[in-house]
């Protein structure tokens, strides 16, 4: 009598994962991520057309999805309502949550610890400090500028920790104690400069701090998506060195990676996204430091899933963070920094708790 065969650990192994290989690009997915990145998809589309329809002019969800696309509807104002108004709000936050959640990977991977992101590194307080300084002290500068400056200022900041971290090659433990002082020292003189500044920008400057994509309009939508398509696509084709990273510099020189180099183009990549998201929509905090840590919960830690689903999480998670601030005192909105602030402040208590020796 024949019995099976039971299948080896090395395949089982091998049916978790989908494989592509070519001359130039090769890829390994976990079987989950396709899945995880469709349910993520629906999701966010969902809580897109919900947020899009809510307001003092509210418009049904069959009549948002029809407007979207072109098709006609029984109330010829909601094109202005939606195509206007609302959808760029909601793109927006959908796009600024994509980049915070890359850069977060990012700089997690980068730095090899869960606790990192770009608000704790320094990077969003350099782009902070360059925006405020804009808005405060030139405030006749045209507010198209504001990407730039925000994008010069995590970059000066990501160079300055650099350099400042160097000691015959980069380290990743020094890397995050100079950004941890980079961040209280632009923080601190963003608050002087708000101190001291006039009440009119100053109130502009607080506003923007807050973290919003209140009034946001196909101008920041235009101008936000270079930096996230290009960026984002970068990042996506770096993933795969992540996974060499994780295992330490010797080993990852003993593999062939060209580690400051590769280090050097992740970290303008998390920089150039950060930095244009908080341009594009201020500083809101903690979507940089959840995100992977929901991905990683969702399909592994493997960088080139991981990266994927950590944008997708992350533009889920401000979308959602602004349809909450809309409704949850209106008609007053709550800026979508404070509700992702008052998520994450626990989650990152959490984490220190369960990451504890």
């Amino acid at each position: 009598m024949d019995y099976p065969v039971k299948p080896t650990s090395k395949k089982i192994e091998q049916s978790q994962w989908l494989v592509f290989r070519s001359n130039r690009l090769s890829f390994r997915l976990n079987r989950r991520v396709p899945k995880v990145l469709l349910g993520l998809a629906l999701a966010t589309l969902a809580a897109m057309v919900w947020s899009v329809g809510q307001g003092e002019y509210p418009v049904p969800p069959l009549d948002v999805i029809r407007t979207v696309l072109g098709l006609p509807t029984d109330n010829s104002d909601y094109a202005f309502v939606v195509n206007t108004l609302r959808l760029p709000r909601s793109l927006v936050a959908w796009g600024v949550g994509t980049a915070l959640a890359i850069s977060g990977a990012l700089i997690q991977g980068i730095t090899r610890n869960p606790l990192a992101d770009p608000g704790i590194i320094g990077i969003n307080a350099g782009a902070a400090l360059a925006a405020v300084t804009l808005i405060v002290v030139f405030p006749s500068v045209p507010a198209a500028v504001l990407p730039f400056a925000a994008f010069g200022g995590a970059l000066t900041v990501a160079i300055l920790i650099y350099l400042l971290a160097w000691k015959g090659g980069s380290s990743a433990i020094r890397l995050i104690l100079v950004g941890i002082g980079f961040s209280l020292i632009a923080g601190a003189i963003t608050d002087l400069m708000i101190t001291f500044g006039d009440i009119n920008d100053v109130s502009q400057a607080l506003v923007w701090l807050a973290g919003s994509v209140y009034g946001r309009s196909w101008a920041q939508v235009s101008a936000f998506t270079p930096w996230l398509v290009g960026f984002g696509l970068l990042s996506l084709l770096l993933s795969r060195e992540l996974n060499a990273l994780q295992l330490g510099d010797d080993m990852a020189r003993g593999l062939g990676s060209r580690l400051e180099w590769q280090r050097g183009w992740l970290l303008l990549s998390a920089v150039a996204l950060s930095g244009s998201a908080v341009a594009t929509a201020g500083s809101i905090g903690f979507v940089g430091l959840m995100s992977p840590h929901i991905a990683r919960q969702l399909v592994g830690s493997d960088q080139q899933g991981l990266v994927p689903v950590a944008a997708l999480t992350g533009g889920l998670v401000v979308v959602a963070s602004d349809l909450i601030g809309r409704l949850l005192f209106a008609p007053i909105e709550l800026p979508c920094g404070i509700v992702t602030a008052v998520i994450g402040a626990p989650y990152f208590l959490y984490l220190l708790i369960r990451d504890r020796p």
